[in-house]
């Protein structure tokens, strides 16, 4: 999870039409206003004060260098007095990154007792900020919008929210993929325009021979695997299901020696997905399946059967989330058979073996155990059962003529009894509002079978990042009808062609 010490810089618009003393206030007040966010707890990344904008050149000069500043993730601006909105023209047309609008004032209350004309005149964010926004939507320029007391929590989370979404959207250009062999023959949804995601996101998607990343898996020390052992014996439970344990560890050692070979491979080659396919292995013993899980824990995107997109979702994801208390985790995800016992409705989730352990629930064991696919030994998976709670799956899905990205809000929550025979790891949610109307809305929508899942951002923030991106978001949640999404369908038809 290497990224850079990001900041977001605090602009505060104004004029002089009121003298230096007012402009004094503005700047103090500002700068207030940037103490008492960084101080409060709830923001993860730093906000940076920076002097009252109140000129064409000095606006545009401060969104240029913000341009330039790789530490720099994103903008905050507000209008603590009136700002004439055409002074921000030319430094809005050439600002490339993320751009919140605070929606605030400094005082809480009106001063009933006191207040007059010169105060009016000093504070007038409602006039301000309006005349700022008109101009910003004018220029069809994408921004979030907060609107509330500085000081108030639910303010400064909305803010923090935003902060990740606004990193996920510089990281993105950052996300290269590497694609082990090729995509499933024949199947669609693992297909996409490569050229066009790195022209709309910023993803670098190449291709390498299986055999070539073998070696690096062969170069490994048998020290080195050893010493991967000895964590997984203190982070695991061993469940041998009856297997000769020596002949269970050396199952277990082949995935330690892909997991260290894959991750040298990835970081000489300076990549942060990658994907597989069972139906090319090449030199390797077994399908990766520990070695991945183990892989996206740290970090890493994953998609299965040569899924780019949702390698690069669940990464981007896994940025956004990074250093959140309280994190419950993030994983590539596939929609496998339904219960349809009324009343208790949900679909099973899993995969072959690539569920990744951030979001299990208690004790996580090692199991070896016979795969159809893949023509290979029996493979070491990791086993677990997922956290309850609320969250979102994902898919973005190539229509060929553009990106569409579906976000449908889940429950997730234990099956009714164990699965005692199945040997991966699962988990069991019930799409928002209901199994049928998700289900339904989610084929409508063209959604995949492959899924990037998170427990830890919003619906809303997904689809902050889609904006921000000038693609589709399509929500499906407890609010979702058919026909309304039909409707919402044939409009994005017709805005995103």
């Amino acid at each position: 999870m290497k990224k850079k010490d990001y900041k977001f810089w605090f602009c505060t618009g104004s004029q002089d039409l009121y003298g230096d003393e007012v402009l004094q206030h503005v700047a103090a007040h500002s700068k207030e206003i940037v103490e008492t966010l960084n101080a409060s707890g709830l923001l993860p990344y730093e906000v940076v004060w920076k002097p009252v904008l109140i000129t064409n050149q000095l606006i545009r000069e401060t969104f240029n260098r913000a341009n330039e500043d790789e530490c720099c993730a994103g903008v905050i601006t507000w209008m603590h007095t009136f700002s004439p909105a055409k002074s921000w023209i030319l430094g809005l047309q050439e600002y490339r990154k993320p751009l919140l609008h605070l929606h605030t004032q400094y005082n809480e209350e009106l001063p009933y007792d006191t207040i007059d004309m010169d105060f009016m005149n000093e504070n007038q964010a409602a006039h301000g900020d309006r005349e700022y926004g008109h101009i910003v939507s004018r220029m069809r320029i994408e921004r979030k919008v907060v609107v509330g007391y500085w000081k108030d929590p639910v303010v400064q989370e909305k803010i923090a929210t935003w902060m990740r979404t606004a990193v996920g959207v510089i990281e993105s250009s950052h996300i290269r993929v590497m694609r082990v062999a090729d995509n499933m023959r024949n199947v669609a949804v693992t297909e996409g325009d490569k050229v066009e995601a790195q022209i709309k996101f910023g993803w670098e998607v190449d291709a390498y021979p299986v055999n070539e990343i073998a070696k690096s898996v062969e170069a490994v020390s048998d020290s080195d695997v050893n010493a991967l052992m000895d964590e997984y014996e203190s982070r695991y439970i061993f469940l041998t299901d009856g297997r000769d344990t020596d002949e269970f560890r050396k199952h277990v050692a082949v995935q330690a020696r892909i997991e260290l070979g894959f991750e040298r491979f990835l970081e000489e080659k300076d990549y942060q997905a990658i994907v597989t396919h069972f139906g090319d292995l090449g030199a390797l013993q077994q399908l990766p399946g520990l070695a991945i899980q183990r892989l996206m824990e740290n970090g890493y995107g994953f998609g299965a059967e040569g899924d780019w997109k949702v390698a690069a979702m669940v990464r981007l994801m896994k940025i956004m989330t990074e250093g959140m208390p309280g994190a419950k985790g993030t994983s590539m995800m596939e929609d496998y058979t339904y219960n349809l016992v009324r009343g208790k409705e949900g679909i099973l989730e899993a995969h072959m073996l690539e569920i990744c352990p951030s979001i299990a629930d208690g004790p996580v064991s090692i199991r070896v155990k016979p795969l159809s696919m893949g023509n290979r030994e029996d493979p070491a998976r990791l086993v677990f059962t997922a956290k309850e709670g609320p969250g979102i799956a994902v898919s973005l899905v190539d229509l060929g003529n553009r990106f569409r990205l579906i976000i449908n809000d889940v429950e997730c929550r234990k099956t009714e009894r164990p699965m005692p025979e199945l040997p991966v790891a699962t988990a069991f949610w019930t799409p928002q509002p209901d199994l049928y109307t998700g289900a339904e809305a989610w084929i409508l929508a063209g959604g995949a079978h492959h899924t990037a899942f998170t427990y830890d951002l919003t619906a809303e923030q997904m689809g902050d990042w889609a904006e921000q991106m000038g693609i589709e978001a399509v929500f499906i949640n407890r609010n979702t009808t058919i026909p309304e999404l039909k409707r919402d369908l044939k409009l994005g038809e017709v805005f995103y062609r």
